[in-house]
């Protein structure tokens, strides 16, 4: 970390650069998303598709709306294309304030951040939707059909997707905690059976309301947990030992 201060205009100058750069990134990520729009649209849906009873279909109740699920549907398929840059800019905005030997870990945030958040979207749509689907659709009858609508069904997946990439970066938040200290192994062993309550309660929140859904998400979320554990164990180790040596010498 270099010893001279950097004046606060020059911080303001270097965070304008790097939200350019990720605007850029992801107004890319749009136009190449959008002109693929239907073709994703289609994939999106087909989970859904596999689970609804004949005579069923998405349908878009306004002049506009499946103009305008395109265009939103670009952008989301955008963001999620310029993710890794954006990752990539934010540690470049952060990294002069880091020591030498911290700046080698950016190859690696960046890697396993996007990964994890793709392993995410991949899990949701793979297990979460058929099983989700499934569920909703049990209530259809002979006199009950469903008749989903194109924006009510982007809005929805959309949500779950991200919920589920977003908690998948759970071992990635706990590394960075470790390193700084502010979590070590003992802790999370400790607060377990609280983080299990979190945990079940953040898969209420985050998914639909009924029970299966609830513990597909909270299963993984568990899962992740525990490899958070070793995580802090693996990178906070030599914080824990100079801890335990301090506390050694002071006795």
């Amino acid at each position: 970390m270099a010893d001279e201060k950097i004046p606060f205009t020059s911080h303001l100058e270097e965070l304008r650069k790097r939200i350019i750069i990720c605007l850029v990134a992801v107004a890319a990520g749009f136009l190449l998303s959008y002109n693929f729009a239907e073709n994703i649209f289609a994939l999106l849906v087909k989970p859904l598709q596999d689970q609804l009873p004949s005579e069923s279909w998405l349908i878009f109740t306004g002049l506009t709306e499946a103009f305008v699920v395109y265009l939103k549907l670009g952008f989301y398929a955008g963001l999620i294309l310029a993710s890794p840059v954006i990752l990539w800019e934010i540690w470049c905005f952060v990294a002069p304030g880091l020591y030498d030997h911290e700046k080698k870990y950016v190859f690696p945030f960046v890697i396993s951040a996007s990964m994890l958040f793709f392993a995410g979207v991949a899990f949701c749509y793979l297990v979460v939707f058929p099983f989700s689907f499934k569920f909703f659709m049990s209530y259809s009858t002979d006199t009950l059909k469903p008749l989903p609508a194109m924006k009510e069904y982007l809005s929805f997946a959309f949500q779950i997707l991200l919920a589920f990439g977003i908690i998948f970066e759970l071992p990635v938040f706990i590394l960075f905690l470790s390193k700084l200290g502010l979590v070590t192994e003992r802790m999370l062993r400790q607060q377990r059976k609280f983080a299990i309550v979190i945990i079940f309660i953040v898969a209420a929140v985050l998914t639909p309301p009924d029970v299966f859904s609830q513990c597909l998400m909270a299963a993984p979320l568990l899962v992740l947990y525990e490899i958070s554990v070793i995580v802090a164990r693996v990178f906070g180790r030599k914080s824990a030992q100079r801890n335990e040596s301090g506390v050694k010498d002071a006795v």
